[in-house]
């Protein structure tokens, strides 16, 4: 195995928990389990899962989101609501601030849409956030997924894939635009002189694209690390592109450490491709783990959460993620060649289950079958000993398959608590893990530099984004 310390800055692996401010965690039947806490509309739920990660010295907590009860299937929501599929999804910047109040260093990512928000809205909300916790925010920048989220927002129909990417290229410039607008040393307040900040040290971005206008001037001071870090998941030829642009923590949902390999050299290459500078860009890979003293209670409890799902559960989330309603067609049917093309969700989730079941037209059963929807195997698992599950998280390490894990739990707050309190103290003694924070900023924790200050880019480029919307002020909006 190969030597990662000269590597990967901010200190061996990057840990992230993967989170849901629902009903459930990324595994739908979580909620079934016995140990499962059902508060879940409460601070402390989330309090609680915070300081364990704070105290276990994860970089992140991170979470995903929809904007809309998963109702494709079928056509309905009764299977949501009756099974608890994911069907409560609360706003999730209450609920980092109210974490963000009981940890000092945890940072604390969210997912906002560049579909169905407006930038300067996303862009006001996550400085706000991030200045009230000290500097330890990230917006994960999504574009969405499916119909029901677009009928939530008043729209007809979502947005073509590529599409969808396009106008979220013009909403990072804009956010990352009004973030820049003021400089760190702006803000001088001083009372005998009744000068608050330097005007020459704000700007106006005066921003007009193709899809987006916005004009500004910023109402929001810079935190302590600038703004906040930009998250990125694209997996998709366009979304991989999209990521290489924009991305300083990039997810990633890989079936087998053979095919990680594969895509972490690409993804890598196409930072570097970007300009960018791919050490610098952690790429983080989805997990499950069950872990237990002995390998005989760890398969135990594995067996446990494994009996948790039921199949309307898979259906039910691959109805939402690739926008088709899988219960409109028998279960072993092949699907046409137009239901085929008119999935306009997660594409990679439909080219992979193409590859992996080698049917041009797969049938509802293969899918379930390919992508292990709804169950706890839809990541990688590893399942035994601390000392076993921390084999298999370094040999991909090592091997770089990945610069790091992003751990979902398979029960709240169990599945996090055994991770903190097994697995990470066998990651520090191998000296895979830090063991003590390196700052109090996200991006210090990242091992991230400070993005430049608006004072350092071209008063030009501020006052006519729309002439080089892809040119000047992208190069201004990198770190």
């Amino acid at each position: 195995m190969r030597d990662r310390a000269d590597t990967t800055p901010g200190g061996g692996m990057t840990l992230v928990a993967f989170m849901q401010a629902q009903n459930c965690s990324n595994y739908a039947a979580s909620w079934r389990h016995p140990e499962a806490v059902n508060d879940f509309l409460t601070p402390q739920y989330y309090q609680r899962v915070a300081r364990t990660l704070e105290d276990a010295k994860f970089h992140l907590a991170f979470f995903d989101d929809r904007l809309a009860m998963p109702d494709i299937y079928q056509k309905d929501y009764q299977a949501t609501v009756r099974h608890g599929i994911r069907a409560v999804k609360l706003d999730l910047i209450p609920i980092m601030t109210a974490m963000g109040m009981a940890t000092t260093h945890l940072g604390l990512g969210g997912t906002y849409s560049t579909t169905y928000y407006e930038p300067y809205h996303v862009a006001r909300v996550f400085a706000t956030l991030d200045l009230m916790i000290g500097g330890r925010a990230a917006w994960n920048v999504v574009t969405s997924l499916n119909d029901s989220e677009a009928f939530n927002f008043g729209q007809h129909e979502h947005l073509p894939h590529d599409a969808r990417y396009d106008r979220a290229d013009e909403f990072v410039e804009v956010v990352l635009g009004h973030w820049k607008s003021w400089d760190r040393d702006a803000l001088i307040m001083d009372k005998e002189n009744r000068l608050f900040a330097d005007p020459a040290k704000v700007s106006r971005l005066d921003y007009k694209g193709k899809y987006l206008q916005s004009r500004g001037p910023f109402t929001v001071p810079q935190s302590p690390q600038g703004h906040p870090v930009i998250i990125q998941a694209g997996q998709s030829g366009r979304g991989k592109r999209f990521a290489a642009r924009w991305g300083e923590l990039i997810f990633v949902s890989y079936k087998s450490l053979e095919s990680g390999r594969k895509q972490y050299k690409e993804l890598k290459q196409a930072l570097s491709d970007a300009g960018r500078d791919p050490v610098s860009v952690k790429i983080v890979c989805a997990i499950y783990t069950v872990v237990a003293p002995t390998h005989e209670e760890a398969l135990q409890k594995a067996a446990v959460i494994d009996g948790l799902s039921i199949p309307v559960d898979g259906l039910t989330l691959l109805s939402e993620i690739i926008n088709f309603d899988f219960g409109s067609r028998p279960y072993d049917e092949p699907l046409s060649d137009s239901d085929m093309a008119s999935m306009g969700g997660m594409q990679t989730m439909r080219d992979r289950v193409v590859e992996q079941s080698g049917k041009a037209n797969p049938s509802p059963r293969d899918f379930v079958e390919c992508t292990k929807r709804g169950t706890m195997h839809d990541f990688p698992l590893f399942i035994g000993t601390p000392s076993e599950v921390a084999d298999g998280l370094q040999e991909w390490y090592d091997t770089f398959g990945c610069d790091g894990f992003v751990v979902a739990g398979t029960h709240v707050p169990g599945g996090y608590e055994d991770f903190a309190r097994m697995v990470v103290p066998e990651l520090q003694k191998r000296g895979l893990f830090r063991k003590e924070y390196r700052g109090t900023t996200l991006r210090e924790n990242l091992g991230l530099e400070l993005p430049s200050a608006a004072s350092s880019r071209p008063k030009a480029a501020v006052a006519q984004p729309a002439a080089t919307p892809a040119t000047t002020a992208t190069a201004e909006a990198l770190p």
